[in-house]
């Protein structure tokens, strides 16, 4: 776990050079390019969070895994640290390529910094919506899926050491490019956390309902 670690901190490293290279190609600006230094490279000095700093390291990474970065996804992507604090740790980008409430169906994709995690959540029933069901398509990179399954020995030392006490799952797989996988029931708790070179998901999924979503870290403000 000390070696992912240092691979992680690697990972980041060339993050911040492939966001260097990018902005030598004018695709981005030389201040843009310190994304994924280190934490507070991604705050203001009074905490603020930078998502457009945020997101030129994920492009730095969506660069070197060959995904298109279209003028599309640059209008409607979006990053957030969950109003945390510890992007390094918590947060994610995304975009909502396609929400459907008429026919409930859903196709989002998840973009994942070295060892980033989405918080433990889970969906629930709304007046428009039943609880969402999803399933998960690895396309680049790999992730650890947790579930509340039974537990998988040694499932701790795969999350953030901040986030322990915020989760209860501790059944946990390895889901590498071209597996997909689903959640096993509704309303059922769930994360991920993303190996040491970052990884981009694709979710498959019912009706989104920001409405329906619930987080047992009682700080997250999304």
């Amino acid at each position: 776990m000390e070696s992912e670690a240092m691979d992680r901190r690697a990972a980041l490293g060339r993050l911040a050079a492939g966001a260097a290279v990018l902005a030598a190609g004018s695709m981005i600006t030389e201040g843009e390019a310190m994304a994924a230094k280190g934490q507070s490279d991604f705050y203001d000095k009074d905490g603020k969070f930078l998502a457009e700093r945020a997101l030129e390291a994920y492009y730095a990474m969506m660069h070197r895994y060959g995904y298109t970065i279209s003028e599309g996804l640059k209008k409607s992507i979006w990053a957030v640290d969950f109003g945390l604090g510890r992007f390094e740790d918590v947060g994610m980008a995304g975009i909502f390529w396609w929400n459907d409430l008429q026919y409930r169906y859903f196709g989002h994709d998840i973009f994942l910094l070295p060892g980033q995690m989405i918080p433990e959540h889970k969906h629930v029933k709304t007046d428009i919506a039943p609880p969402k069901m999803e399933a998960w398509h690895t396309r680049s990179g790999w992730v650890r899926l947790f579930s509340d399954a039974p537990a998988t020995p040694g499932a701790e030392g795969f999350i953030p050491a901040s986030e322990l006490k915020f989760t209860t799952c501790r059944a946990c797989q390895e889901h590498h490019v071209g597996e997909v996988t689903g959640l096993n029931r509704p309303e059922a708790w769930h994360f991920m956390v993303a190996g040491p070179d970052g990884a981009i998901v694709t979710e498959y999924a019912t009706y989104h309902d920001g409405k329906a979503l619930r987080f047992t870290d009682p700080g997250i403000k999304f």
